[in-house]
């Protein structure tokens, strides 16, 4: 243990790996000063309640309140979760970001008179209204607010729901908590026997190892330390469904898929299209699973082979200055200026880097209106690593653009269109590094790269969304959501979805623990929806010229300025039409012979 390799403190990192977070408070006494002049203005809501009703100007006044109210509101929570995030094992951030979260959920309360007040203004007196030219911008936002009017409740009502907010909260406060910071993996051992600290980060490059035993190992660890909490994390999940359960039907939905999907003006049957589409298609993904086995030459193929090289030698150390180089070439077709805000982003501040001790693992993007958008890493120099880069620049630069051609109130695109942006740099970046590689094992890394890329995207994270609507539906029908039955139900799950070629190993019932997307509910299935979309789009901007690079920069600026499904279809995707989702798995299908046809090359 003395010897272990163990994730470095937050300190010893260089800080051209480091985020510019000072640029949002410069420290924890600005932040604070924030906070106090967050709390006065909130304080002046009160000032607004019964004011909605009486005209234009009065309504106008709110709105252009509230925006303040809200901005400020983005700007210090965003600091305190950065700071969170950094190093969960601070307790200082911890406490700043529960305070914001206390606060946050006070404003709503105070603000619930809101919605009610404006669903009490006559419906003609309101069109009359947004024709004026001061509140004409707020046209959308007014419509959205009136098309949720069977779901809004009364002003007492509304106000006892805001102040559930930071109950509500809880499961998923407490399963990040869990999840970073109290968790603690074993030590195990590399190829060359040396000890190290197992972790959210360093796990995918243990299953990218060619050693089987080490990838058994490595997977037998992660389940098992999860296996040990597994009561505290079924309780967890399912206080989280039954919050759901609990607003769907205080609100007057027919289920909470109905309740997050309305909201999104997503109908609940792309949903359900997207789960029948993947099962009607999962022959695709089982002949992919026997050719891995074949080119594996494995007697079985089991869970913890779904990531081992395909071919010797195909592991290459890629530093973080090679991945920025890589990422912007890349990203040429999207035009001169895309590359240029990409690269000013990438070296100004806007990437924290490097993984270290207590901070949140994965990687997202982040950022609000009036500051960069930051992305999170957790690098690992390896070329998954390099995509990730690509995929969360991705999400930057459409908030980016976003932010720049959309007033505030429409800046903030969809949840639905969020992973669009993301998965299309990452097909930018497959098809660029295939247009330059002649060498066939390293071809046969890059397909495979996107196949597996397509099962964790497509495959896996509709999985998950079935998963999702099963516990939901189970627990609405007021059913318990004991441990086993969350274990059975998964592990059932991907029986199916893996076939009779896969020895599907036991300790895959536990991964629902490990899955944080699960407390962020009926997220997932937009990964799934938003690579299709993506590779159209990519393949429009591919084969295109002008007008189609142009359409999807357009998209790009577009933010929530209309619904997302229209947004799409403006860019030249029609999310509705099946053919979308056929046409991803056809050059799903289409890789997977080019992959067979390497594989030959390379016997």
């Amino acid at each position: 243990m003395a010897n272990a390799k163990v994730l470095p403190l937050r300190s010893e990192i260089d800080k051209k790996y480091l985020w510019r977070v000072e640029e949002v408070f410069a420290d924890t006494q600005a932040w604070e000063k924030a906070f106090r002049e967050l709390k006065l203005l909130a304080e002046k809501a009160s000032q607004y309640a019964g004011t909605l009703t009486k005209g234009p100007q009065e309504l106008l006044a709110f709105l252009q309140y509230d925006e303040e109210l809200s901005q400020k509101l983005d700007l210090v929570y965003l600091y305190a979760a950065m700071k969170k995030d950094e190093d969960n094992e601070n307790t200082l951030y911890q406490e700043l970001k529960d305070k914001v979260q206390g606060l946050a959920v006070e404003i709503g309360a105070a603000l619930a008179f809101v919605a009610p007040e404006i669903l009490s203004i006559p419906e003609h007196d309101l069109s009359n209204w947004l024709l004026g030219e001061k509140l004409s911008p707020y046209n959308r936002y007014i419509g959205q607010v009136t098309r949720l009017r069977k779901h809004i409740l009364n002003i007492g009502e509304e106000e006892i729901m805001a102040l559930a907010g930071d109950v509500c909260a809880a499961p998923r406060n407490v399963f990040s908590m869990l999840n970073n910071a109290d968790i603690k993996f074993p030590i195990i051992k590399d190829d060359e026997g040396t000890e190290i600290e197992l972790s959210h980060g360093n796990y995918s490059l243990f299953m990218e190892n060619k050693n089987r035993q080490i990838r058994k190992n490595a997977f037998s660890a992660l389940y098992a330390t999860y296996e040990k909490q597994k009561f505290t994390l079924a309780a967890l999940l399912a206080a989280n469904v039954k919050k759901n359960v609990f607003v769907a039907k205080v609100r007057h939905y027919e289920s909470s898929l109905a309740h997050a999907l309305y909201n999104e003006e997503i109908p609940v049957r792309v949903y359900d299209n997207l789960i029948k589409a993947v099962r009607n298609n999962l022959p695709h993904f089982q002949r992919y699973l026997a050719l891995r086995k074949e080119i594996l030459g494995v007697d079985e193929l089991h869970l913890y082979d779904m990531q081992a090289p395909l071919a010797e030698n195909t592991k290459e150390d890629i530093p973080y200055e090679k991945a920025v180089e890589m990422v912007l070439a890349a990203l040429a077709p999207l035009g001169q200026d895309y590359v240029r805000d990409a690269k000013a982003g990438l070296e100004n501040g806007w990437v924290d880097v490097m993984e270290n001790k207590g901070k949140t693992s994965g990687a997202y993007s982040s950022g609000v209106y009036s500051t960069k958008p930051y992305i999170l890493m957790n690098y690992q120099n390896n070329l998954q690593s390099v995509f990730t880069l690509a995929h969360e620049l991705g999400h930057s630069m459409h908030s980016y653009y976003s932010n720049q051609n959309q007033p505030y109130i429409y800046s903030q695109y969809e949840i639905f269109v969020a992973e669009v942006a993301s998965t299309v740099n990452e097909t930018l970046m497959l098809r660029y590094l295939l247009s330059i590689e002649k060498e066939p094992v390293k071809r046969l890394m890059l397909l495979n790269h996107y196949l597996d890329e397509f099962r964790g995207t497509v495959y896996r994270q509709t999985m998950f969304a079935e998963f999702e609507k099963a516990i939901h539906y189970h627990a609405q029908d007021g059913q318990s959501l004991s441990c086993q039955w969350l274990c059975d139900t998964y592990y059932k799950l991907n029986l199916d979805y893996f076939g009779e070629g896969v020895q599907v190993d036991k300790e895959i019932e536990m991964e629902w623990s490990r899955i944080p997307h699960f407390y962020r509910s009926f997220y997932v299935y937009k990964y799934a929806t938003g690579f299709s979309a993506a590779n159209a789009l990519a393949a429009r901007v591919l084969s295109g010229g002008y007008e189609e690079v142009n359409d999807y920069r357009a998209f790009l600026a577009g933010g929530s300025s209309t619904d997302p499904i229209s947004l799409l279809r403006r860019a030249g995707v029609d999310m509705e039409n099946p053919e979308t989702l056929d046409n991803a798995f056809k050059i799903y299908a289409e890789m997977l012979e080019e992959l067979a046809k390497v594989a030959k090359e390379i016997k």
